[in-house]
């Protein structure tokens, strides 16, 4: 662990608001020869859905439950319902119900990803230089590394393929 003070305190800040400052191989590579063995190859191999690790189990219980309520409200709206179990949270209802009715996927991935960010500052609230704030950090750049690849032009133009093939389908009824 004390290893740890140098590697930790030499990382960029990361916000949910500003780009990645740094990959996370660039990451990965800071890590080597700073953590265990056992701890190098969870960080190489992280990533969101895994549930072993340090921080990992609670932060795989904040991801599912908000995942549960994102999926919840989706089958509510298209008269549908449920059926996977999830714990029910106020913030998440009410993360969900903004990035649900937000007025681009782009924007309700933002709100989204500021409130996984609020979940992890909580997780690791606490903890400095160690796994739990390593692990934390390392959740918080695969999250960025995620929303890097949300490019707005090719968002647009997938909708639009996609918007035009219904067009097609429907005027060829």
């Amino acid at each position: 662990m004390a290893s740890y003070y140098y590697l930790l305190s030499s990382l960029p800040d990361l916000s949910a608001n500003e780009e990645m400052p740094i990959t996370y191989d660039e990451f990965v590579l800071m890590c080597e020869g700073n953590v265990t063995g056992k701890k190098y190859e969870l960080l190489k191999e992280l990533s969101l859905d895994m549930t072993e690790g340090p921080v990992l189990s609670k932060w795989s219980e904040f991801f599912n439950n908000l995942t549960g309520e994102i999926n919840s409200q989706r089958s509510a709206a298209l008269g549908k319902s449920y059926q996977a179990e999830y714990d029910k949270d106020p913030v998440n209802t009410m993360i969900a119900q903004a990035a649900i009715g937000a007025k681009t996927p782009l924007e309700g991935e933002k709100l989204l990803l500021e409130r996984e960010f609020e979940a992890l500052d909580d997780i690791t609230c606490g903890h400095y230089y160690d796994d739990v704030c390593l692990f934390g950090y390392a959740i918080k750049l695969k999250l960025l590394e995620r929303q890097s690849c949300f490019v707005k032009e090719k968002g647009q133009a997938e909708f639009k393929r996609l918007f035009d093939t219904v067009q097609q389908s429907v005027y060829n009824l």
